[in-house]
Order: structure tokens, then sequence, then C-alpha cells
């Protein structure tokens, strides 16, 4: 092997050298731009990746509960779970078996996915059926939703019919036969 191709070999060998580092850096880049971009995900915008599948909530005063999630919204979801369909408020839910891999960001979400929690209760309220609210401390209210406020709900209650204010910020979820 002559001097020239000796100097040849020497330069592949150090293109070689330098596309590996260059893909290494290039790889290590992508890997922090991913987990940089990822912690823009929310756990709404899975949870509306995975709208029309089957999950199961873990629902913080409420416990396991397994359905299928049929809508998102802002602050609140609506997962049917045989007979009973639950409005879950988004801040109860602790934990999501059966998620998407995917996210859906809100910038694409449908105008009517703002509808608050409140929207929801008053659909049960004008239903006038028997639910059950539960609140994030474990307890458990049963009657009929009579109104619903900016940010309460008032529920009567038993044959007294004794009026029980709820705040949303207790609510963990509201379970309801009809929707």
């Amino acid at each position: 092997m002559g001097w020239e191709d000796e100097l040849f070999a020497l330069f592949d060998d150090l293109e070689d050298q330098a596309s590996a580092l260059h893909a290494a850096e290039r790889s290590a880049e992508v890997a922090d731009r991913a987990r940089a971009e990822y912690q823009q995900v929310t756990l709404a915008s899975r949870l509306m990746a995975s709208a029309g599948t089957s999950v199961t909530l873990g629902i913080t005063g409420a416990g396991r509960v397994a359905g299928t999630l049929e809508r998102v919204a802002d602050g609140w979801l609506l997962l049917s779970a045989g007979d009973h369909d639950w409005v879950v408020a988004t801040g109860a839910v602790a934990t999501v078996e059966g998620a998407s891999v995917r996210s859906v960001p809100e910038v694409a979400w449908s105008p009517l996915t703002r509808l608050g929690l409140g929207s929801a209760l008053r659909r049960i309220a004008e239903a006038g059926e028997e639910c059950v609210l539960h609140l994030r401390d474990g307890t458990r209210h049963e009657g009929v939703l009579r109104r619903v406020g900016a940010d309460f709900c008032e529920l009567v209650e038993g044959e007294e019919r004794r009026t029980v204010l709820v705040a949303f910020t207790a609510l963990a979820a509201a379970q309801s036969r009809t929707w």
C-alpha cells in the first residue's frame, strides 16, 4: 500500500469518527428536545387522545372505576361504566390505566370542550334523576341535584329533603344512571 492509500485510509477513518461523534451529539440533542417538549403534555391532553377507549381511573375519594372515556372537557371528563355514567373532576384523577400513548394539545380541542364542570352537572340536574356525589375526602351524598352555581352545586338528599351545598373543589365525581 502506497503512502497515498494510507493517507486516504486515514482521511476515511477521520471522517467515520467525525460522523460517529456528530450522530452521538445529535442523538443527545434529540433526546433533550423530546424531554423538553414532553413536559408541555398535560394529563387532559393524554385523556383527550384516549376518548372512545376503555380506561381505568383511580379517583381520589371514589376508588377505581373502569369504563369507556366518552368525553374530556375543561376540568372534567365523562366515563361510561355499565349502567352508570361518571362525571369526574380532572383534579380528582389520581391514576389512569389504558390511556393512549398519544396526546391532543388543547389548541386542537373543539370549542365544546371549553364547557366547565358546571355545565356537566347542570345536565344531571336537568334530568332530575338520583345521583351520587363522591367527595375527595371519601364521603358520599345521594340525592337530586337541584341547582348548579358558579363553583358549587346544590343537592337535595333524603326523605327530609335536606339541602347540601357541595363546592366543586371538594367534588371528585358525580355518578348518575342517566346522561
